[in-house]
């Protein structure tokens, strides 16, 4: 565990974003349940792209806020090319500017027994849901 005398401790949660309002909204709600059980002084989520805050602006909020190591865990399923590229090159970018900062890229969701559970049981949850056909879908506005 990374613990640095002379500043703080930062959980940057990253997720990959999306134009949709709200779209983010669970990722917000892990967060604050880390916060609740994490030790450290500071939890922030972010998107690669989209709305919301970018990485750029949440990392530079948690050195204002005196962090002295930042971890940012991905908040993706897969190690697809951003969680091996895309990523990495954009915390290195940004890690360059601030030598004194310990900057760590954390493991993505991947595999875990706790996903099987949570797939059976949002299989259980769909197996009572009405045919795509009777599906209402939204419209969305487009973006440029």
């Amino acid at each position: 565990m990374h613990n640095d005398k002379n500043g703080k401790r930062a959980l940057i949660i990253l997720g990959h974003g999306s134009r949709a309002a709200g779209a983010a909204d669970d990722m917000e709600k892990v967060a604050e349940r880390l916060k609740a059980r994490l030790d450290y002084e500071i939890v922030e989520t972010c998107q690669m792209s989209g709305k919301g805050f970018l990485f750029p602006e949440v990392f530079d909020r948690c050195l204002e806020q005196g962090a002295a190591f930042v971890l940012v865990l991905p908040y993706f399923l897969h190690r697809g090319i951003h969680i091996l590229q895309d990523v990495p090159r954009m915390m290195q970018e940004k890690a360059g500017e601030y030598p004194s900062v310990e900057v760590v890229l954390g493991s993505n969701l991947g595999f875990d027994e706790a996903l099987v559970d949570i797939m059976v049981k949002r299989v259980r949850e769909s197996e009572h849901l009405r045919d795509i056909r009777e599906m209402a879908v939204p419209e969305m506005e487009e973006h440029d």
